[in-house]
């Protein structure tokens, strides 16, 4: 039961929130931080740390918007240290999950656990979440609303700052601190929302299409320091359509298509259950051995051929047969991408 001493911190906090969040992406990334605020404030001990590597789980959650359903009996669990890819095209309730996790919306049906309790507001101060649609004050300088979030996340100001600072440093957007957000590029901006989702060092992180609007090299650097949190025991969650990005960085994914799940387990443990059956191989001299009846189709570009066998063959006859020809000085399997899966399982269940 609330205090009278913490009703009115909830309250000032409430208020401090409304008058804060007049930007609909704003408004969603502080109902997250200031709702937990406001309940921290009041139950601070209701939320024990657990010894649990599990950070969240969902387990046959579903989610409906009148007649539309946006995610179907859908189970996936995040340990610490895990980077976790949730993948699919645009539609297919990536974001619906997402919001489900950290209290947005509830679920129609299952159960969310986070911090190896039920779900609770009370640790979600433990949680750094970047929404999909973006949104910052345009008037407002970069460091006033670095710290203005840390403020919301549970920082004193100093504190804040003093990471704010350290964070564009490392981003190297420390010379845009005092400028209004107005004056930045979109990818500056996103970058200092970036920022703002792991200002107060939290365990879980969240981030709904992280890489959108950023060139390769800021791109990169961004992924450096997900892998560097991950490596300090955090436990990331990264929802994206762009399953390149998710194949060189995730431990274990869940592929989504219409709110399903249709593929899910480690990166490894997906890939390995399809067949490595094209080989890549460059060569000089006789081309006969292409012709051989295992191929099923070859592709060349400048004195490379990739080759599709044909089912129940060994990639390593054509080695040996381009050997027996030719001189090789490159020859690899292939085993097939996320997409070509992706596309591969979805073209199933429409086909089906």
């Amino acid at each position: 039961m609330l205090s009278a001493g913490c009703v009115r911190t909830s309250s000032a906090w409430a208020r401090q929130a409304s008058s804060f969040a007049t930007l609909p992406a704003i408004r969603e990334n502080l109902t997250a931080t200031v709702c937990g605020k406001i309940e921290i404030q009041a139950e601070r001990r209701g939320c024990r740390l657990s010894d649990a590597r599990r950070i969240i789980e969902l387990n046959r959650v579903a989610k409906s918007y009148g007649t539309k359903t946006a995610v179907h009996d859908l189970s996936l669990a995040i340990e610490a240290g895990q980077m976790f890819g949730l993948l699919g095209p645009n539609g297919a309730g990536k974001t619906s999950t997402i919001r489900m996790m950290i209290g947005m919306t509830l679920p129609d049906s299952g159960t969310v656990t986070l911090f190896g309790q039920p779900f609770s507001r009370h640790c979600l101060h433990r949680l750094g979440y970047l929404p999909e649609e973006r949104g910052l004050y345009k008037k407002m300088k970069v460091v006033d609303q670095l710290v203005l979030l840390g403020q919301l996340h549970g920082l004193n100001g100093a504190q804040a700052e003093i990471r704010a600072r350290e964070w564009c440093q490392r981003l190297e957007i420390a010379g845009s601190l005092e400028k209004r957000t107005e004056e930045l590029s979109k990818g500056m901006q996103q970058k200092i929302q970036f920022i703002a989702s792991i200002l107060h060092d939290p365990e879980l992180i969240i981030m709904d299409e992280p890489f959108s609007g950023l060139d390769p090299v800021n791109a990169t650097m961004l992924q450096d320091v997900l892998i560097d949190l991950k490596h300090k025991g955090k436990a990331i969650l990264f929802s994206t359509h762009r399953m390149d990005q998710v194949e060189r960085l995730c431990d274990s994914i869940c592929l989504m298509n219409q709110g399903h799940a249709v593929l899910a387990g480690t990166v490894r443990g997906v890939k390995s259950r399809y067949p490595k059956n094209r080989v890549r191989i460059r060569y000089e001299g006789d081309a006969s051995f292409l012709d051989l009846p295992s191929i099923g189709s070859v592709s060349q570009n400048n004195g490379t051929a990739e080759i599709c066998l044909r089912e129940g063959f060994d990639p390593q006859e054509i080695l040996i047969a381009a050997m027996a020809r030719a001189r090789v000085s490159y020859f690899d399997v292939i085993e097939p991408t996320l997409e070509e899966i992706f596309i591969d399982t979805v073209g199933d269940m429409v086909n089906a």
